[in-house]
Protein backbone atom coordinates (compact mmCIF):
# COMPACT_ATOMS: atom_id res chain seq x y z
CA UNK A 1 0.00 0.00 0.00
CA UNK A 2 1.46 3.35 -1.05
CA UNK A 3 1.22 6.37 1.26
CA UNK A 4 -1.43 7.86 -1.04
CA UNK A 5 -3.42 4.61 -0.94
CA UNK A 6 -3.29 4.79 2.85
CA UNK A 7 -4.34 8.43 2.83
CA UNK A 8 -7.44 7.56 0.80
CA UNK A 9 -8.26 4.62 3.08
CA UNK A 10 -7.94 6.76 6.20
CA UNK A 11 -10.39 9.31 4.86
CA UNK A 12 -12.94 6.81 3.59
CA UNK A 13 -14.58 5.70 6.82
CA UNK A 14 -14.44 5.05 10.54
CA UNK A 15 -11.15 4.00 12.17
CA UNK A 16 -10.45 1.97 15.30
CA UNK A 17 -7.66 0.71 17.57
CA UNK A 18 -8.01 -2.93 18.66
CA UNK A 19 -6.95 -3.61 22.24
CA UNK A 20 -3.87 -5.80 22.67
CA UNK A 21 -4.73 -9.13 24.27
CA UNK A 22 -2.54 -10.33 27.15
CA UNK A 23 -2.48 -13.70 28.90
CA UNK A 24 -2.55 -14.24 32.67
CA UNK A 25 1.19 -13.52 32.84
CA UNK A 26 0.83 -10.26 30.94
CA UNK A 27 2.35 -11.51 27.69
CA UNK A 28 0.94 -10.87 24.23
CA UNK A 29 -1.76 -13.46 23.58
CA UNK A 30 -1.86 -13.90 19.82
CA UNK A 31 -4.77 -16.31 19.29
CA UNK A 32 -7.51 -14.26 20.98
CA UNK A 33 -6.04 -11.05 19.54
CA UNK A 34 -6.33 -12.46 16.04
CA UNK A 35 -9.87 -13.65 16.70
CA UNK A 36 -10.89 -10.17 17.88
CA UNK A 37 -9.24 -8.39 14.93
CA UNK A 38 -10.87 -10.79 12.49
CA UNK A 39 -14.27 -10.05 14.08
CA UNK A 40 -13.71 -6.29 13.94
CA UNK A 41 -12.66 -6.41 10.29
CA UNK A 42 -16.16 -7.53 9.38
CA UNK A 43 -17.84 -4.31 10.50
CA UNK A 44 -16.51 -1.88 7.90
CA UNK A 45 -13.76 0.12 9.58
CA UNK A 46 -11.57 1.59 6.84
CA UNK A 47 -8.30 1.15 8.79
CA UNK A 48 -7.37 -0.64 12.02
CA UNK A 49 -4.47 0.49 14.21
CA UNK A 50 -2.41 -2.23 15.89
CA UNK A 51 -0.47 -1.39 19.05
CA UNK A 52 -2.03 2.06 19.21
CA UNK A 53 -3.06 4.05 22.24
CA UNK A 54 -6.07 1.84 23.02
CA UNK A 55 -3.76 -1.09 22.24
CA UNK A 56 -1.50 0.01 25.13
CA UNK A 57 1.42 1.08 22.96
CA UNK A 58 2.88 2.87 25.99
CA UNK A 59 3.06 -0.46 27.87
CA UNK A 60 4.66 -2.50 25.08
CA UNK A 61 8.33 -3.17 24.58
CA UNK A 62 9.43 -2.07 21.09
CA UNK A 63 10.35 -5.64 20.16
CA UNK A 64 6.78 -6.81 20.89
CA UNK A 65 5.25 -4.54 18.25
CA UNK A 66 6.21 -6.44 15.05
CA UNK A 67 4.49 -9.62 16.26
CA UNK A 68 1.34 -7.67 17.05
CA UNK A 69 1.38 -6.02 13.62
CA UNK A 70 1.96 -9.37 11.89
CA UNK A 71 -0.93 -10.93 13.80
CA UNK A 72 -3.23 -8.06 12.85
CA UNK A 73 -2.23 -8.26 9.18
CA UNK A 74 -2.90 -12.00 9.15
CA UNK A 75 -6.37 -11.50 10.63
CA UNK A 76 -7.76 -8.31 9.12
CA UNK A 77 -8.35 -9.46 5.56
CA UNK A 78 -8.14 -6.48 3.21
CA UNK A 79 -8.38 -3.90 6.01
CA UNK A 80 -5.14 -1.87 6.18
CA UNK A 81 -3.14 -2.07 9.41
CA UNK A 82 -1.36 0.96 10.84
CA UNK A 83 0.93 0.61 13.85
CA UNK A 84 1.67 2.85 16.77
CA UNK A 85 5.18 4.33 16.84
CA UNK A 86 6.85 6.68 19.27
CA UNK A 87 9.27 7.40 22.13
CA UNK A 88 12.56 9.16 21.33
CA UNK A 89 13.71 9.62 17.77
CA UNK A 90 16.09 6.66 17.60
CA UNK A 91 13.55 4.27 19.11
CA UNK A 92 10.78 5.62 16.88
CA UNK A 93 12.93 5.13 13.78
CA UNK A 94 13.67 1.57 14.86
CA UNK A 95 9.97 0.83 15.46
CA UNK A 96 9.00 2.29 12.08
CA UNK A 97 11.50 0.05 10.31
CA UNK A 98 10.40 -3.03 12.23
CA UNK A 99 6.73 -2.33 11.42
CA UNK A 100 7.53 -2.00 7.72
CA UNK A 101 9.46 -5.27 7.83
CA UNK A 102 6.49 -6.93 9.56
CA UNK A 103 4.19 -5.92 6.70
CA UNK A 104 2.44 -2.92 8.25
CA UNK A 105 0.74 -0.39 5.98
CA UNK A 106 1.67 2.75 7.92
CA UNK A 107 2.50 4.25 11.30
CA UNK A 108 0.88 6.67 13.69
CA UNK A 109 3.63 8.69 15.35
CA UNK A 110 2.62 9.27 18.95
CA UNK A 111 4.21 12.07 21.03
CA UNK A 112 7.88 11.77 21.83
CA UNK A 113 8.76 10.65 25.33
CA UNK A 114 8.56 12.80 28.48
CA UNK A 115 9.96 16.23 27.63
CA UNK A 116 8.59 19.27 25.86
CA UNK A 117 10.41 20.28 22.70
CA UNK A 118 10.63 23.37 20.49
CA UNK A 119 9.03 23.34 17.06
CA UNK A 120 12.38 22.84 15.33
CA UNK A 121 13.02 19.76 17.45
CA UNK A 122 9.58 18.34 16.68
CA UNK A 123 10.21 19.02 12.98
CA UNK A 124 13.49 17.09 13.07
CA UNK A 125 11.94 14.25 15.06
CA UNK A 126 9.02 13.75 12.67
CA UNK A 127 11.20 14.14 9.58
CA UNK A 128 13.67 11.54 10.85
CA UNK A 129 10.87 9.00 11.26
CA UNK A 130 9.33 9.82 7.87
CA UNK A 131 12.75 9.49 6.22
CA UNK A 132 13.23 6.05 7.79
CA UNK A 133 10.28 4.39 6.04
CA UNK A 134 8.43 4.26 2.74
CA UNK A 135 5.13 3.74 4.56
CA UNK A 136 2.55 6.43 5.08
CA UNK A 137 2.95 8.34 8.34
CA UNK A 138 0.39 10.16 10.52
CA UNK A 139 1.37 12.52 13.32
CA UNK A 140 -0.59 12.61 16.57
CA UNK A 141 -0.99 16.13 17.92
CA UNK A 142 -1.42 15.96 21.70
CA UNK A 143 0.16 16.41 25.12
CA UNK A 144 3.82 17.43 24.80
CA UNK A 145 3.89 17.28 20.98
CA UNK A 146 1.71 20.10 19.68
CA UNK A 147 2.65 20.88 16.09
CA UNK A 148 1.94 24.40 14.92
CA UNK A 149 0.55 25.04 11.44
CA UNK A 150 3.80 26.45 10.01
CA UNK A 151 5.81 23.47 11.32
CA UNK A 152 3.31 21.04 9.84
CA UNK A 153 3.51 22.84 6.50
CA UNK A 154 7.31 22.47 6.52
CA UNK A 155 6.90 18.77 7.26
CA UNK A 156 4.40 18.34 4.42
CA UNK A 157 6.88 19.99 2.05
CA UNK A 158 9.78 17.86 3.27
CA UNK A 159 8.03 14.48 3.74
CA UNK A 160 5.94 13.15 0.83
CA UNK A 161 4.90 10.13 2.90
CA UNK A 162 3.37 12.26 5.66
CA UNK A 163 -0.30 11.72 4.88
CA UNK A 164 -2.28 12.25 8.07
CA UNK A 165 -2.78 14.54 11.03
CA UNK A 166 -4.57 13.25 14.12
CA UNK A 167 -5.58 15.64 16.84
CA UNK A 168 -6.04 14.82 20.50
CA UNK A 169 -5.49 18.34 21.82
CA UNK A 170 -9.04 19.65 21.58
CA UNK A 171 -7.70 23.01 20.39
CA UNK A 172 -10.28 23.68 17.68
CA UNK A 173 -8.70 27.02 16.78
CA UNK A 174 -5.37 25.37 16.01
CA UNK A 175 -6.83 22.45 14.11
CA UNK A 176 -9.00 24.78 12.05
CA UNK A 177 -5.90 26.79 11.15
CA UNK A 178 -4.18 23.55 10.16
CA UNK A 179 -7.00 22.29 7.95
CA UNK A 180 -7.29 25.70 6.30
CA UNK A 181 -3.52 25.89 5.72
CA UNK A 182 -2.90 22.33 4.49
CA UNK A 183 -6.20 21.72 2.73
CA UNK A 184 -6.37 18.31 1.10
CA UNK A 185 -2.62 17.69 1.48
CA UNK A 186 -3.45 15.58 4.56
CA UNK A 187 -6.24 13.41 5.88
CA UNK A 188 -7.49 14.73 9.23
CA UNK A 189 -8.40 12.35 12.04
CA UNK A 190 -10.16 13.14 15.30
CA UNK A 191 -8.32 11.59 18.22
CA UNK A 192 -9.83 12.82 21.47
CA UNK A 193 -10.62 10.13 24.06
CA UNK A 194 -14.10 8.77 23.27
CA UNK A 195 -13.95 10.71 20.00
CA UNK A 196 -17.70 10.53 19.39
CA UNK A 197 -18.17 13.18 22.08
CA UNK A 198 -16.23 15.66 19.94
CA UNK A 199 -17.06 14.37 16.46
CA UNK A 200 -19.54 17.09 15.53
CA UNK A 201 -17.13 19.90 16.45
CA UNK A 202 -14.28 18.27 14.55
CA UNK A 203 -16.48 17.72 11.51
CA UNK A 204 -17.09 21.45 11.46
CA UNK A 205 -13.33 22.06 11.67
CA UNK A 206 -12.67 20.07 8.48
CA UNK A 207 -12.06 16.58 9.88
CA UNK A 208 -13.76 13.78 7.94
CA UNK A 209 -13.19 10.88 10.33
CA UNK A 210 -12.01 9.81 13.76
CA UNK A 211 -10.87 6.73 15.65
CA UNK A 212 -13.57 5.01 17.69
CA UNK A 213 -12.40 3.13 20.76
CA UNK A 214 -15.84 1.69 21.52
CA UNK A 215 -15.83 0.05 18.09
CA UNK A 216 -13.79 -2.59 19.95
CA UNK A 217 -16.91 -3.96 21.64
CA UNK A 218 -20.01 -2.25 20.18
CA UNK A 219 -19.00 -1.96 16.51
CA UNK A 220 -22.55 -1.76 15.17
CA UNK A 221 -23.35 1.17 17.44
CA UNK A 222 -20.09 2.91 16.55
CA UNK A 223 -20.81 2.52 12.84
CA UNK A 224 -24.39 3.73 13.24
CA UNK A 225 -23.19 6.87 15.04
CA UNK A 226 -20.61 7.53 12.29
CA UNK A 227 -23.21 7.01 9.57
CA UNK A 228 -25.68 9.37 11.22
CA UNK A 229 -22.96 11.97 11.82
CA UNK A 230 -21.90 12.01 8.17
CA UNK A 231 -25.54 12.07 7.04
CA UNK A 232 -26.26 15.10 9.20
CA UNK A 233 -28.85 13.22 11.28
CA UNK A 234 -28.33 15.29 14.40
CA UNK A 235 -31.35 13.95 16.26
CA UNK A 236 -30.03 10.41 15.87
CA UNK A 237 -26.48 11.25 16.98
CA UNK A 238 -27.75 13.15 20.00
CA UNK A 239 -29.92 10.20 20.99
CA UNK A 240 -26.95 7.82 20.83
CA UNK A 241 -24.85 10.27 22.83
CA UNK A 242 -27.49 10.43 25.56
CA UNK A 243 -28.25 6.71 25.59
CA UNK A 244 -24.70 5.38 25.44
CA UNK A 245 -21.77 7.78 25.20
CA UNK A 246 -22.57 10.12 28.10
CA UNK A 247 -23.20 7.20 30.51
CA UNK A 248 -20.04 5.54 29.20
CA UNK A 249 -18.14 8.78 29.85
CA UNK A 250 -19.21 8.65 33.50
CA UNK A 251 -17.67 5.19 33.86
CA UNK A 252 -14.56 6.25 31.93
CA UNK A 253 -14.05 9.27 34.17
CA UNK A 254 -14.07 7.31 37.45
CA UNK A 255 -10.31 6.69 37.27
CA UNK A 256 -7.37 7.95 35.26
CA UNK A 257 -6.54 5.54 32.46
CA UNK A 258 -10.06 4.17 32.18
CA UNK A 259 -10.25 5.50 28.60
CA UNK A 260 -8.27 2.31 27.85
CA UNK A 261 -9.31 0.06 30.75
CA UNK A 262 -13.03 0.49 30.08
CA UNK A 263 -12.55 -0.47 26.43
CA UNK A 264 -10.68 -3.61 27.39
CA UNK A 265 -13.43 -4.49 29.85
CA UNK A 266 -15.95 -4.04 27.05
CA UNK A 267 -14.00 -6.43 24.82
CA UNK A 268 -14.05 -9.04 27.58
CA UNK A 269 -17.80 -8.51 27.95
CA UNK A 270 -18.13 -9.11 24.20
CA UNK A 271 -16.67 -12.58 24.73
CA UNK A 272 -13.01 -12.13 23.78
CA UNK A 273 -10.06 -13.16 25.96
CA UNK A 274 -8.43 -9.74 26.03
CA UNK A 275 -6.90 -10.15 29.47
CA UNK A 276 -6.26 -7.26 31.81
CA UNK A 277 -4.36 -4.04 31.28
CA UNK A 278 -0.67 -3.74 32.03
CA UNK A 279 0.63 -1.37 34.71
CA UNK A 280 0.57 1.54 35.15
CA UNK A 281 -3.11 1.15 34.22
CA UNK A 282 -5.59 -0.72 36.41
CA UNK A 283 -8.69 -2.66 35.43
CA UNK A 284 -12.25 -1.69 36.24
CA UNK A 285 -13.64 -2.95 39.52
CA UNK A 286 -16.28 -5.69 39.52
CA UNK A 287 -18.91 -3.05 40.27
CA UNK A 288 -17.77 -0.90 37.34
CA UNK A 289 -17.73 -3.88 34.98
CA UNK A 290 -21.32 -4.58 36.00
CA UNK A 291 -22.22 -0.95 35.23
CA UNK A 292 -20.61 -1.30 31.80
CA UNK A 293 -22.36 -4.62 31.13
CA UNK A 294 -25.74 -3.06 31.92
CA UNK A 295 -25.00 -0.12 29.63
CA UNK A 296 -23.95 -2.40 26.75
CA UNK A 297 -27.04 -4.56 27.21
CA UNK A 298 -29.29 -1.52 27.17
CA UNK A 299 -27.53 -0.11 24.09
CA UNK A 300 -28.18 -3.33 22.19
CA UNK A 301 -31.92 -3.11 22.63
CA UNK A 302 -34.13 -1.38 20.04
Amino acid sequence: MTPQDLKRALGSGLLSFPVTAFDDDGRFNEAPYRKHVEWLSGFGASVLFAAGGTGEFFSLAPDEIPAIVSAAKASAGSTPIVSGCGYGTEIAVSIARSVEKAGGDGILLLPHYLIDAPQEGIFRHVKSVCDATAMGVMVYNRDNSIIQADTLKRLCDACPNLVGFKDGSGDIGLVREITATMGDRLTYLGGMPTAELFADAYLGAGFTTYSSAVFNFVPELAMEFYRALRAGERERTEQILKDFFYPFMKIRNRQKGYAVSAIKAGVRLAGFEAGGVRPPLVDLTAEEEKMLAELVEKAGKP
